[in-house]
């Protein structure tokens, strides 16, 4: 007697997974955004320098990165929140010869990029002015961004999961059913969108009109719901 009522609780367990597993379910997306006023900014430059040998172009380079740094810094910009990467080396050659002929290298050109982050968005036309004035000469762009997305993340979280619950609510009415409860919730996507500026030369930069307006902080999230019966 045992025997059989072990069998028919492993076999009622059974079904009850089975019936889970099958169990009839929607996926849907929903995707939220918030547009909120940037508060700081990250100015993309960098220095190059060519000389007759490597070492003469890698050493003008460090000189003309301590310059910009100085200015920089001494426009209210901390340290930290300077960033020097990607520091180059490449020959020059000289122009092909008529006659095929191999170029020779004729000098080295050394190149270094520089990150800085400013939460002073109305002094950034002095900013660029400084780094101007200092001798950077690559502009690779301006973009706009949030010291701390937290809290507009979370708004567009928010947003995200009703837009996800308003579609799974149409479609189950649509299709004549209940919509039952959530079953998972995964964040596929998500971010503040920076507004960039494209690439100028140095000179051009200096005269560009620099406005900040709205960036857009988003998320997306993937809700699976089970569709009940009515």
């Amino acid at each position: 007697m045992r025997t059989l009522i072990t069998l028919l609780a492993v076999l009622w367990a059974g079904s009850a997974i089975a019936q889970v597993e099958t169990a009839d379910t929607i996926t849907v997306t929903g995707e939220g955004s918030v547009a909120v006023a940037p508060d700081q900014a990250t100015l993309q430059t960098g220095v190059t320098a060519r000389a007759d040998e490597a070492a003469g172009a890698v050493s003008e380079v460090a000189t003309a990165l301590d310059e910009v740094l100085a200015q920089i810094t001494g426009a209210g910009v901390d340290r930290s929140n300077v960033q020097t990467s990607n520091l180059r080396l490449s020959p020059v050659y000289e122009e092909r010869q008529p006659n095929g002929g191999t170029p020779e290298i004729v000098g080295f050109e050394s190149a270094s990029d520089l990150a800085v982050t400013t939460g002073d968005l109305d002094g950034l036309g002095d900013l660029l002015d400084a780094v101007l004035s200092a001798g950077a000469t690559q502009f690779g762009g301006l973009s706009f961004g949030l010291e701390d997305p937290t809290e507009a993340m979370d708004e567009a979280r928010r947003k995200a999961v009703s837009d996800a619950m308003r579609k799974a609510g149409l479609y189950a009415e649509a299709a004549g059913v209940a919509l039952g409860p959530v079953r998972t919730i995964t964040e596929t996507q998500g971010g503040g969108a920076p507004r960039p500026m494209r690439a100028f030369d140095m000179a051009e930069a200096r005269t560009m009109p620099v406005a900040e307006g709205e960036i857009a902080v988003t998320a997306s999230v993937t809700m699976v719901f089970t569709l009940e019966q009515p």
